[in-house]
Formats: C-alpha cells, sequence, structure tokens
C-alpha cells in the first residue's frame, strides 16, 4: 500500500472535524458569542493580556502545544505497526483532541483567562483545584525536562540545525517591532521572516556549529541543556508581543510550508508503507504490548492535557473575540495532528526510502527504524529529497529544524506556565514574593533544569525515562480537564451537551490511569523512587477530583430535577 493512501483518508477525517463537528459543538454546546467581553480586553496590560488577530495567535498556540511531541509519540508508537497509531491520531484528532483544546480554551475565556486548574476550583472544588494545579506543575515540569533534552541532544546531532535555529530568535524579535510597533503589514512580515528563515538553511548547512566536548565537566549535550534553559527562563517574562507570538507564529508558518513540503513529496513519490500494520506479536494475541501503552505513548498528536495547559495559560489571554475560540483552540488540534500524520508516514515509508536507497530489501526496514525522533529528519528528508529534489542534508536540517523550533517553543510556554502557576499558589496561599515575576521564573526554570539535568544518564536518554510518565499523567490531566468542562456545561444546563466531553473522557481516564499504574510498578521494580513517588502523587490527585468532580455532577443534577 502506498503512503497517499493514508494521507488522503487523514485529510478527509479533520475536513470532517474541522467543518462539521467543531462547528456543531461550538454553536449548539459552548455557544461561542462575540457579545461576550474577552479577558484580552478585559485585563489588557500588554505583557500577558494582549488582543492578538486570530492567526497569529493560532500560530502561537499551535507551535506552543506542538512541541517535539507529536513527533516523538508517533515515531514510538509505529513499533507496533502503523495501523493501531493512524487509528488513534485520527479518530483522536477529531473527537478528542480538536473537543478537549476548544472547550479549555472555552473554559478559561469565560472565566478571566484563569487556568484549568484554578477553573476547577470554582467549579468543583476549591482544596480538590489546588490538588489539580500540582498535576498541571509536574507536567510542566516534565514537559519542559524531556523537552530541553530532546532540544540538546538534536543540537548536537544535528550540527547544522544551530544557526537557522538561533536565527529564528532574532526573526522573531524583529517581527515583535515590526507589527507591533511600527504596525508593518502582517503579510509583508510574514514574507520577508519566512524568507529570512530559509535562506539561514544553507548558511547552516555550510557552517555546522558544534560546542566543546567538555567545559567544567559539562558535555557538549548537559551545555545546550544550560544555554536552553537560560535562554527559556529570559523568554519566559518578555512581553508575549516581543518575543513569544512572532516566535510562534512563524514556526506555525515553517511548520506549514513543511507539511506542504511532506505532503506534497508523498503525493509525487507516494512511497510504499512497508512497516507492517500489526506486528506479529499482537495478531498472535499479545494486545497487552499495545493497550492501554499506546494511549500514552501518543498523547499529543490524538489528546493531550498539556494542550488545556497552554489553552487556559498564555492563550485565553490573548483571544481577541470569544468566537476565535474556535478557529484557534480546535484547528490547532488539527494542526498538530496533521504534524502526527505526517511522523507516522515519515516512520513507515520514508524510514523505508532509506532502506531501498541503500540497497536493502524491504523486510530491513526492522533493521533501519530505530524509534523516536530521529527517524523524524531521516525519514523526511529521504520523501522530500525524492519528491521535490532538495539533498538530502538540506531536507534533513529542515526537519530536523522543525523539531527543534517546535519543541524550543513549548519551553518558552512551559517555563512562562510554570510561572504562571506558582505565581497563582502565591495568590491562593497568601504568601506575596511568590508573585513576583523574577522569582517565580526562577523557580519554574530551576526545577525544571534540574530534573532534566540530574536525569540526563548515560547516552542522554532522559527524555526515554520520562516519556512514559508524562504520557500517563498528560492524558489523565487530559480527562480531568474535560470533566472539569463536563461539570460547567451541566451547571449551565447543558447535561446533553456534556457527552461530546464525557464520552472522550471515561476513555482517556481507564486508559491513562491503567497505564500510570503499569508504570508505577515498574518504577518501583527499577528503584526509581523521583517517577515513583511523582506517578503515586498523581493517581491520589485524580481519585480526589474524580470522585469530588462525580459529587457535584450528581448534587447538580438532582438540584435541576427539584427544580
Amino acid at each position: 500500500m502506498g503512503a497517499l493512501v493514508l494521507l488522503l483518508i487523514g485529510i478527509i477525517m479533520f475536513a470532517f472535524g474541522w467543518f462539521i463537528y467543531s462547528r456543531f459543538v461550538a454553536g449548539k454546546i459552548l455557544q461561542l458569542n462575540d457579545k461576550n467581553i474577552t479577558p484580552a480586553h478585559e485585563l489588557r496590560d500588554d505583557v500577558d493580556y494582549f488582543p492578538t488577530n486570530k492567526v497569529v495567535l493560532w500560530g502561537h498556540h499551535f507551535t506552543a502545544v506542538a512541541g517535539a511531541a507529536p513527533i516523538v509519540g508517533p515515531a514510538i508508537a509505529v513499533q507496533w505497526g502503523w495501523l493501531p497509531a493512524f487509528l488513534w491520531v485520527v479518530i483522536g484528532t477529531v473527537f478528542f483532541a480538536g473537543i478537549h483544546d476548544m472547550s479549555a480554551l472555552w473554559a478559561s475565556v469565560r472565566n478571566q483567562g484563569k487556568s484549568i486548574g484554578t477553573v476547577c476550583q470554582r467549579f468543583v472544588g476549591s482544596k480538590v483545584g489546588q490538588l489539580f494545579m500540582v498535576v498541571i506543575f509536574l507536567v510542566l515540569l516534565m514537559v519542559n525536562a524531556a523537552f530541553g533534552v530532546i532540544i540538546a541532544k538534536e543540537s548536537v546531532e544535528y550540527p547544522t540545525t544551530i544557526i537557522p535555529a538561533w536565527g529564528a530568535i532574532a526573526i522573531a524579535l524583529i517581527m515583535g517591532q515590526a507589527i507591533y510597533r511600527f504596525k508593518i503589514n502582517l503579510g509583508l512580515v510574514t514574507i520577508v521572516a519566512v524568507v529570512a528563515l530559509y535562506a539561514l538553511v544553507p548558511v547552516g548547512v555550510a557552517i555546522p556549529i558544534s560546542l566543546p566536548e567538555n567545559i567544567g565537566g559539562f558535555d557538549a549535550l548537559r551545555q545546550w541543556v544550560v544555554i536552553l534553559f537560560i535562554y527559556a527562563g529570559i523568554a519566559s517574562i518578555l512581553p508575549v508581543w516581543m518575543l513569544l507570538q512572532p516566535r510562534d507564529y512563524i514556526n506555525g508558518i515553517q511548520l506549514f510550508i513543511g507539511l506542504l513540503l511532506l505532503y506534497g513529496s508523498i503525493v509525487i513519490v507516494n512511497p510504499p508503507v512497508l512497516a507492517p500494520d500489526i506486528i506479529p506479536a499482537i495478531k498472535e494475541g499479545n494486545w497487552g504490548m499495545l493497550v492501554p501503552v499506546l494511549f500514552i505513548t501518543i498523547a499529543c498528536g490524538a489528546v493531550s492535557g498539556f494542550h488545556g495547559i497552554v489553552a487556559s495559560g498564555t492563550t485565553s489571554k490573548q483571544v481577541n473575540k470569544e468566537t476565535d475560540v474556535r478557529f484557534v483552540g480546535y484547528l490547532g488540534a488539527v494542526g498538530e495532528g496533521s504534524l502526527a500524520l505526517g511522523t507516522i508516514i515519515i516512520c513507515v515509508a520514508g524510514v523505508g526510502l532509506l532502506s531501498v536507497n541503500a540497497g536493502l530489501s524491504p523486510e530491513t526496514w526492522t533493521t533501519m527504524f530505530k524509534g523516536g525522533a530521529g527517524n523524524f529528519a531521516a525519514g523526511g528528508g529521504a520523501i522530500v529529497e525524492q519528491g521535490v529534489g532538495l539533498s538530502y542534508s538540506a531536507a534533513s536540517t529542515l526537519f530536523s529544524l522543525m523539531l527543534i523550533l517546535f519543541a524550543a517553543t513549548t519551553m518558552d510556554a512551559g517555563i512562562r506556565l510554570q510561572r504562571y502557576i506558582i505565581q497563582e499558589w502565591g495568590e491562593i496561599y497568601k504568601i506575596p514574593f511568590l508573585k513576583k515575576n523574577s522569582l517565580a521564573t526562577i523557580i519554574a526554570v530551576g526545577t525544571s533544569f534540574l530534573m532534566a539535568i540530574n536525569g540526563i544518564g548515560e547516552g542522554g536518554k532522559n527524555e526515554v525515562a520520562i516519556w512514559p510518565l508524562f504520557g500517563a499523567t498528560n492524558q489523565i490531566l487530559a480527562s480531568l480537564t474535560l470533566l472539569t468542562v463536563a461539570v460547567i456545561l451541566i451547571k449551565n444546563k447543558k447535561a446533553g451537551g456534556s457527552l461530546v466531553v464525557l464520552c472522550p473522557m471515561v476513555f482517556i481516564l481507564s486508559m491513562a490511569f491503567w497505564g500510570a499504574l503499569i508504570k508505577t510498578q515498574e518504577f518501583y521494580a527499577a528503584s526509581n523512587w523521583l517517577l515513583f513517588g511523582i506517578d503515586i502523587l498523581v493517581l491520589i490527585v485524580t481519585v480526589l477530583v474524580v470522585l469530588s468532580a462525580l459529587s457535584t455532577i450528581s448534587k447538580t443534577l438532582k438540584e435541576g430535577k427539584a427544580a
């Protein structure tokens, strides 16, 4: 079978989700209305609260939530065959991720741009909501730590990406000034910025940059981790219009171009899918290899609790009109699903091209496939090389750059979001110094950096160790976010409409909780007490939040009948 079939099915399903399903939910259930004043206008401070063009905001939201996750997760999951990963990404994007992201953004916009944890406090219960915020903080901690190491590894492995990756920061800073200070036309600024970004790619290929092998006992990998967290800390305290928005926007544009190159090359080449649909071990009945592990391995790209954090953190504070919630929230999920779909095709077909190009038989796909993000640059480069004639070096650099830029923008937003949580704790527990931007940022950067640097281990395998726990915790967070939205809908006399969030919530919660229990046993057996403790804490908080939410729902329904 050719990869073009997978691409067409995916695009048709995404189109159904955007044009039909999301319109129904936004209009009939969430009832988006531009007469409602958004927090960006009500609380405008031009630092965090800032009304933003929906296309620019989509760029910020999409690239902030995408990061490396829709690449890493699917690239690992196809080891069990392309079919389970493909179905979960396509169905998950349309009925799970899109609804989760849009409804989380809606809930925050309707509540002064507060985080989903604070919204949970209001509608489910104060004490439970505070515990919910602990889960949010832990997810952010794992995201920032894992992505920091992933970017560092890519920087070491692909030194040709350094100049364009860091040049993108300078381009974004200039864009921010051009758009908001000098009021230059967005279209013109976009064209100039994109040309400048891609002009840096051949420069990076010609002038690869590598750090010294050792400085003060820190190898190149650890040096990059230090540099990345210093940058993320600085970026997180700048006004959103200065760097965060334009950086995310231009990254969204370059992803769009990258996907066009990839999808266009797939149409031209139609590479054969050499990976098995389902591996023989699973067909023989060993489904424990797949369920529930698949659903915590592919989080972003199917559904992700981290999206709710971003939606209710930075994005909700920038929504100009309430109807923009559908465009930014649902279409952001579709964008990420498109990236996850492209990753699957790259891994199951592009990696196969590498083996064919090397003169090997198709059966060698299993030996060429390494699992993880490394296949994204290699397989994507192979497809685009045959499709549009770019050199393999330039094409693989483009895909590696895509991975680095997405992960970096997630770190930018992640550190900022951690700061928000710490500052909200300062308000809740009346601790004045926690409300300060500088101290809250130092705490956010410090905790994430320590988890990253102490967990790198031999060969830089930190993200491999953290990823399963992140996946389980992340999906639990997604289910709790959907549960919170369900409570809001039921309290607003939308009990029937709440089914669009309750149905995916039940499935995600079941798979994620099951997966977390499995990981608890594994961490205990490996004496990994840090991850074991975090996992236990997440499970306890989950039970408390679910019980409290169900109690609130039951009470609300009884009150409704009595009335």
